[in-house]
């Protein structure tokens, strides 16, 4: 058996508000705040959850594209490190005799830090180096190179 349901603004006939507070409410689309994603913003606390669910934590905040790039982390390695680990160096590669108590050493990638003392005379090509690394290796008849990865930016011609 089936029942006609009575509507709704039947129901409220003679109530004066029908049902939405104050009649200033009731009016136009006025007290709504807008439509959809409207009122959203940084203090839309009412709607966060709705965003949260939808979107989840990329709605809100800045764009990460228009943020500048990070500077690229070097490893960081002692004078004292790379004499302990200098036949390593040699055996993997990474460094070459050159002559009786003189190498070269290929440590691109790594700021060189001048704690320790060098005994052999070093030509370390590495990204970076302290004041302090410099002076030592110098000192022991050696240098560093610092190698710098920079690309050069191409212009179009108009």
């Amino acid at each position: 058996m089936s029942f006609k349901k009575r509507k709704k603004s039947s129901r409220y006939r003679g109530s004066h508000t029908h049902g939405r507070g104050g009649k200033k409410k009731a009016r136009g689309s006025g007290h709504r705040g807008g439509v959809g994603m409207a009122g959203t913003g940084k203090r839309g606390d009412q709607k966060k959850t709705l965003i949260l669910n939808l979107y989840g934590n990329d709605y809100f905040g800045k764009d990460k594209t228009l943020r500048r790039k990070p500077s690229p982390k070097l490893k960081s390695i002692n004078l004292e490190d790379i004499n302990y680990k200098l036949s390593t160096f040699l055996e993997n590669g990474e460094a070459k005799e050159l002559s009786k108590n003189s190498y070269e050493i290929n440590l691109k990638g790594y700021k060189i830090l001048g704690e320790g003392n060098i005994k052999e005379k070093l030509i370390i090509k590495a990204s970076g180096a302290s004041k302090a690394a410099v002076e030592k290796v110098k000192k022991s008849g050696g240098e560093i190179i610092i190698e710098k990865n920079v690309q050069a930016k191409k212009f179009k011609k108009l």
